[in-house]
């Protein structure tokens, strides 16, 4: 494919038509009903019966496909290193401020790059706001872009495409935003091309390790002797419920993916409660989702190019990636300018002191509405975080010293 291809989703009207006849023969099963609490055992089946017929007699995807077709789309092939080739779909929304910071916008799961469109509207600067070049690819088995191809794309080589794909765009010197997914990925960002090209990262639902008085004396003896905040420690109880009630889509995907994904590409209401349910336990409960939008999440990972099954395989990466997991190895020390977003709704939040032991923190900021999804959920949130971060007078201000040229 030539690069930096514009582009545009356009879903045959076949593969819409075939997507409808499965969501009405859609056999569902019966339910075990709870008066104490109808989420306790996953997807209540009243949701389900409604969303799927919501989605196959109501929802409009070419009004969707219009409205996404807003943001500026491209292509370009990325060769990774021992991998091969692969297609990179991304969104490009350049600022006309000479002085626009190259902003790399990492997804997470079971997100993707359509999150970055609430956030474009807050990042075009003004005269005393720093404006950004943003760049928000699908990761490779998401969205528009290639499926991974060979055992072991792991998050090495996510990280490898995202920094791969600025250096194409004449980003030589770039920062990155990033949550979940996105924020594993920004940290081995920093982590594989250090200061040289990642300036500085900022990212959401960071996991630190808990200091050790071994690895960390100095962090370690501030932490004993610091009392936890209201926030984390209702963090920590919100962390360990994760873990012990709600994590077990992480195992099963981390384990056995390829036994989820028959399920997950057959079936479009599988998909949908698999997906469903995160979007529902995952948002601040004051949060609102519209049906619309639901349709729209999952209807991008039906549609997309690797398929409804592949997305899944980044968590198997993850445990089995070598020489140690994914998540190990990203809490080290990075000598990268560190900013964390901590949100009081989030699915994990660990102490404030803790991450200091993942490099050197410049800016934290706290917030008590907002949870896992926060460029959706808290947009201004992290538009604010941004503009303190990286404007004027801000801890960041003036890391990227290069003149970014472009090539599409």
């Amino acid at each position: 494919m030539p690069t930096n291809t514009p582009f545009k989703i356009a879903i045959p009207d076949e593969k819409l038509r075939r997507l409808k006849k499965k969501l009405l023969f859609t056999d569902l099963p019966d339910e075990v009903t709870s008066t104490k609490d109808p989420w306790a055992r996953g997807v209540p089946l009243s949701d389900i019966k409604r969303l799927t017929a919501y989605w196959a007699e109501t929802f409009d995807w070419r009004k969707a496909e219009t409205k996404l077709n807003e943001l500026p789309q491209f292509v370009t092939t990325i060769n990774v290193d021992d991998f091969g080739q692969y297609d990179v779909h991304y969104v490009h929304k350049k600022s006309e401020s000479v002085q626009g910071i190259p902003l790399l916008f990492l997804h997470g799961w079971p997100g993707g790059f359509f999150e970055v469109s609430k956030l474009l509207p807050y990042l075009h600067g003004g005269e005393s706001e720093a404006a950004f070049h943003v760049v928000a690819p699908s990761l490779v088995d998401f969205g528009f872009s290639s499926e991974s191809k060979k055992d072991g794309f792991a998050i090495d080589q996510h990280a490898e495409v995202c920094h791969k794909l600025m250096i194409s765009l004449g980003y030589n010197e770039y920062v990155v935003h990033g949550g979940d997914l996105g924020g594993l990925t920004a940290r081995f960002i920093a982590l594989k091309y250090g200061r040289a090209h990642c300036k500085a990262v900022h990212v959401t639902n960071v996991i630190p390790a808990e200091p050790t008085e071994a690895k960390h004396p100095e962090i370690y003896a501030e932490v004993q002797s610091t009392s936890l905040s209201a926030l984390e420690i209702d963090g920590l109880a919100r962390t360990a419920k994760h873990f012990s009630k709600a994590s077990g889509y992480y195992q099963l995907a981390s384990t056995r993916p390829q036994t989820l994904g028959y399920a997950l590409a057959d079936s479009p209401v599988a998909l949908l409660a698999w997906i469903y349910e995160k979007l529902h336990d995952w948002v601040d409960s004051e949060y609102r989702w519209t049906d619309d939008d639901i349709c729209t999440w999952v209807s991008i990972y039906w549609f997309s190019t690797a398929g409804p099954a592949a997305s899944s395989r980044a968590f198997y990466e993850f445990e089995n990636r070598q020489p140690e997991p994914a998540f190990p190895a990203s809490q080290v020390y990075i000598n990268v300018p560190l900013g964390v977003v901590r949100f009081a709704n989030d699915i994990v939040l660990l102490p404030r002191l803790w991450n200091r032991t993942l490099g050197p923190v410049i800016y934290e900021s706290e917030y008590d509405v907002g949870g896992h999804w926060a460029a959706w959920e808290r947009p201004d949130a992290i538009a604010k975080d941004l503009q303190a971060m990286f404007g004027r007078d801000g801890p960041a201000f003036a890391c990227v010293t290069g003149k970014p040229g472009f090539t599409e």
